[in-house]
């Protein structure tokens, strides 16, 4: 979606000739993800079923839910000046003839989202059976591309600052699963040790394994024997997040009226002018 506001941008601009800087910075980002990824996944896999595979997913998980909250309050945050801001920074790039600028600002923005996606795949990778995760990532990528080729054909015409809104509660129900995920690995980590019982057991009508448990699993942060903190911590996570995503929310639209209406300035005063000798007189 960056890329796609920022190659509009240029587009207008009649710069078109800048796209080779902003793709090249994108395929340096993706380089740098895909790498990451995959040395991630060969590292761990030397420790499948150990002890230290599940600290590890455990890590992970926490670190993927902090990424799609930050993600989440940042896009909350963003939603109305995204476009101001890269037009400003593409603008301070092309002023100043530093094509380089541009490369720097789409590897910066690719690099940052994809680690971020790329922990949270690998999150995926760990808390589901792994089956149909290359098809869901394909899937995803190319709903993304549409997306961003939409935003870069019809930019004045999307609503950003719903889409955002939209997508954040999305990631809020993933993050919400993640942390549910971490707590059942502390569980049975034996690092914490209370409210374990669980609370039901669906196994036999929608267990993990199946098809569309895991789809759900892997998503939503179901489980067919969750334990009574794990249910508490999903819930606690929602609450808050869908808390602080309102109050952001509330703040930013009471300091946009804010800035809308602003006292007319006082008139400066005046110094009387001082009597005539007249005026004195009498």
């Amino acid at each position: 979606m960056i890329i796609a506001i920022l190659c509009a941008y240029l587009d207008r601009a009649g710069q078109r000739r800048h796209f080779r800087d902003v793709f090249v910075g994108v395929g340096a980002a993706l380089v740098l993800m895909v790498a990451g990824g995959v040395a991630a996944y060969l590292t761990l896999k030397t420790y499948a079923g150990s002890r230290t595979q599940t600290i590890f997913e455990t890590a992970t998980y926490l670190v993927a839910a902090t990424a799609l909250t930050y993600m989440t309050f940042w896009m909350r945050n963003h939603s109305r000046s995204l476009s101001s801001e890269l037009r400003s920074r593409a603008d301070a790039a092309l002023d100043g003839r530093a094509r380089f600028g541009l490369s720097i600002l789409s590897f910066q923005a690719v690099g940052r989202e994809g680690l971020e996606t790329m922990v949270f795949t690998l999150a995926i990778v760990f808390a589901s059976s792994s089956k149909g995760v290359l098809a869901g990532g394909a899937v995803g990528l190319g709903v993304s591309l549409i997306i961003a080729l939409a935003i870069y054909r019809f930019g004045k015409r999307i609503n950003v600052a719903a889409f955002f809104t939209a997508i954040g509660g999305l990631l809020m129900i993933f993050a919400a699963g993640l942390v549910a995920d971490a707590v059942q690995n502390l569980q049975e980590l034996g690092w914490v040790r209370v409210l374990t019982h669980a609370v039901w057991d669906s196994s036999r009508f929608l267990g993990e394994d199946s098809t569309f448990g895991d789809i759900l699993h892997s998503f939503f942060g179901y489980a067919d024997r969750p334990t009574v903190l794990q249910l508490m911590a999903y819930a606690a996570y929602l609450v808050a997040a869908v808390i602080g995503f309102l109050f952001l929310g509330r703040n930013s639209r009471f300091g946009r009226r804010e800035l809308q209406v602003q006292p007319a300035a006082a008139p400066e005063a005046t110094t009387a002018p001082a009597p005539s000798a007249r005026s004195s007189s009498r």
